[in-house]
């Protein structure tokens, strides 16, 4: 058997180097875009927002209210998928900037969760969060938004997406300042403008005139809820302007941003009324300080 030559022998080594060197070029490409890309996933789970990021355990918390939701505060719901409203409102943000987020994000969430509020039942407010939804776990014949399915699952609630993994953003959200396209923004904004087209009958309006400018037309109250009353469906506004018990008592039904309140609805069509600190809900304050002058039964209502 021949021995092959020299010239064939070199013409071998050199397919085995250009071969190797292939080989080696593709690795180096393949690291460095590798490299490339977790360096850009990087950047984007670096950016940070001015917000607290997503709740922990945000799936179990949307799901164990939901659930709590439609077992035990209304049973009526019993029949709501949670399971499928957690994987649609999960779709809505996950993976997404925060601050793109559109209306139509959302809207097959609020088709799946959205429910009818009686008549005469619907209770807006603003600036008196923590009085107003003391006043509804005592009279459950009226209901904020956060007594709704949709409200009740969110209220507190703190989420937003990331494009990189994991897709949710734990560290932190942006604000309403940030961007207005952001996942909590676009959410109540299209939850309140639902909660208040469906409003019928008699509604009431918890203020505080315990603050400057009761009413603020930069509010959701004031730049959502109240232009998206119908007017053919609304009979009368019953406004209730509460104080702190002591004051102070910054604004009165005759004060200047009230007087402003009243006239963007009177102009919408719609009837209205103030009352200054409403019996029912300054009892429920008095329980707090019953020994207080403002806590008399014969004491005025009139500041």
């Amino acid at each position: 058997m021949p021995f092959p030559n020299r010239s064939s022998r070199t013409r071998q080594r050199i397919v085995l180097l250009v071969g190797i060197m292939v080989l080696i070029v593709t690795i180096v490409v393949v690291l460095a875009a590798v490299l490339a890309h977790g360096r850009k996933e990087s950047s984007v789970q670096l950016l940070e927002w001015k917000g607290r990021g997503t709740t922990k355990n945000l799936q179990e918390v949307i799901l164990g209210r939901c659930y709590n939701y439609i077992t035990t505060v209304n049973p009526e719901l019993r029949d709501k998928d949670c399971q499928k409203i957690w994987e649609t409102m999960k779709n809505a943000f996950v993976y997404k900037n925060p601050c793109n987020i559109t209306t139509e994000d959302y809207q097959p969430l609020l088709d799946l969760a959205s429910h009818p509020v009686p008549c005469n039942k619907s209770l807006f407010w603003s600036k008196t969060n923590d009085l107003v939804h003391r006043y509804t776990k005592a009279n459950h014949n009226l209901f904020t938004l956060e007594d709704t399915l949709l409200g009740y699952m969110t209220d507190g609630v703190s989420w937003c997406g990331s494009p990189s993994r994991p897709g949710i953003n734990y560290e932190s959200c942006p604000k309403w300042s940030e961007c207005e396209s952001n996942p909590s923004t676009v959410y109540w904004k299209m939850a309140s403008k639902m909660f208040a087209e469906a409003a019928c009958g008699v509604v009431q309006v918890m203020l505080n005139g315990s603050v400057d400018d009761a009413f603020r037309s930069s509010s959701i109250f004031g730049s959502v809820e109240i232009f998206n009353l119908d007017p053919d469906k609304v009979s009368a506004v019953q406004i209730w302007l509460m104080h702190n018990i002591g004051g102070p008592h910054r604004e009165s039904c005759v004060g200047h941003s009230i007087t402003k309140l009243t006239s963007i609805l009177e102009e919408r069509n719609l009837s209205v009324s103030c009352e200054d600190n409403y019996r029912p809900v300054q009892l429920l304050q008095c329980t707090s300080d019953p020994d207080h002058a403002d806590c008399r039964l014969c004491t005025s209502n009139v500041q």
